[in-house]
């Protein structure tokens, strides 16, 4: 399945897939995250805090606001669960040498193991399910799934600009992400002080 951009001579057939998968996302999306939590029990953790300690485990400390871009959502839900994951000693904030007052958020070493303990559990539930895949059909999911989401964050941003008048440049962020920006350079600090 070929992911390129443009009108082929299949754009309607497309289109009419494209619609069916977008149909199944919400209710592919509740089972997995109800099938997640089950997996967390016993750790404290939610799906959410699953999702957050996960980017940082794969990229790395970062403050709030880089976290909240990386999961899509704004920063004050992302703060909570940072707040919450500090609380059940899975994350920390440490220094930020490039930012006096913004500091980043990383896994404690409990939190790397909680982490790498759910997460393997999760891979061997995968493999024993699903392991009967085709990595090549596997690699044109996501590929579509990636194409899907540039897509529509760039009718957002289109959204975004028509609503404010037309202003800007055409290359602003998603408006949640501007005011977050904002915020991070006037002061990065959350409900904690972080």
């Amino acid at each position: 399945m070929s992911v390129s951009r443009g009108d082929g001579a299949d754009g309607p057939a497309v289109a009419g897939l494209l619609h069916d998968v977008i149909r199944r996302l919400w209710p592919v999306h509740r089972v997995i995250v109800r099938a997640v939590e089950r997996g967390l029990a016993g750790t404290g953790m939610t799906a959410g805090q699953h999702a957050a300690l996960d980017a940082l485990r794969r990229g790395g400390p970062r403050t709030v606001p880089q976290l909240a871009r990386a999961l899509d959502l704004d920063r004050q839900p992302v703060q909570r669960l940072v707040n919450d994951a500090k609380a059940l000693g899975l994350a920390e904030t440490v220094a930020n040498p490039e930012h006096r007052r913004s500091s980043l958020v990383r896994l404690t070493a409990h939190g790397e193991a909680v982490l790498a303990r759910v997460q393997g559990a999760e891979q061997e539930a995968l493999r024993r399910h699903l392991g009967d895949l085709d990595p090549a059909d596997v690699a044109t999911a996501l590929r579509v799934l990636d194409r899907l989401g540039e897509v529509f964050h760039e009718l957002e941003r289109a959204a975004d600009e028509r609503e404010r008048g037309g202003l800007g440049n055409g290359d602003d962020r998603h408006n949640r992400h501007d005011r977050d920006d904002r915020h991070d350079r006037d002061d990065d600090r959350g409900t904690d002080g972080t």
